[in-house]
């Protein structure tokens, strides 16, 4: 905005809002010189009084891109660090367990949640193949690193599972090993007649399905 738009800007505010120079001053807490120095172009007006003003008249400042599209603002409820701090905007947020966190420190310390990449390079060859995220990325359940890990290797062992399934129909595998081993003795079958409930022996040292 220059300064020629900003003095139009402030007129058009105070007739809406139907406010004197003076009047307006007076509810941005500056003084009606600063007012008229703003309109007349020859100074500037700090971006948090230019929005207070416009929400005296019902109004708000906004970001437009080339197209006049409006630009929201980045989100506030955005990844942070670990003390509460927000990223760069410049750059681009990611899990700490995505490649490369902490240089020789990187064992010896508790691994962060979130991190980013400060060389640019890295986030330009990272950009080119995925795209320039619109923000920084949102806390979701699970982002704790143990929990990505332990989801990992659950889908690791489905993936082996639906892989062992898969052979097994397609008679490349005799039977599936899905790692049950039933130690029951045969007193369990004895005492055992498929009626109700499993029963086992007393000295069972399985109970492999009760657990």
């Amino acid at each position: 905005m220059t300064d020629s738009d900003l003095g139009g800007v402030l007129r058009r505010i105070r007739r809406i809002a139907d406010l004197s120079q003076r009047e307006l001053a007076g509810h941005l807490g500056i003084s009606k010189s600063a007012v008229a120095a703003a309109e007349s172009g020859r100074s500037g007006l700090d971006a948090r009084a230019l929005a207070r003003a416009a929400e005296l008249a019902g109004l708000r400042l906004t970001l437009v891109d080339g197209t006049g599209a409006e630009v929201p603002a980045m989100d506030p409820d955005a990844v942070r660090d670990m003390g509460d701090r927000r990223f760069p905007a410049h750059l681009d947020t990611r899990y700490s367990d995505e490649g490369w966190w902490h240089d020789e420190h990187r064992y010896s310390r508790d691994r962060v949640w979130y991190t980013f990449d400060r060389d640019r390079r890295r986030r330009d060859a990272t950009r080119r193949v995925r795209g320039t995220p619109a923000d920084h990325q949102l806390p979701r359940p699970g982002d704790a690193p143990e929990q990505r890990a332990e989801a990992r290797r659950l889908e690791q062992w489905r993936a082996r599972t639906a892989e062992r399934q898969r052979r097994f129909l397609a008679g490349e595998l005799s039977s599936i090993d899905d790692g049950f081993r039933c130690d029951c003795p045969p007193r369990c079958d004895e005492l055992d007649d498929g009626s109700g409930r499993p029963v086992h022996a007393p000295d069972c040292p399985c109970g492999c399905d009760l657990g």
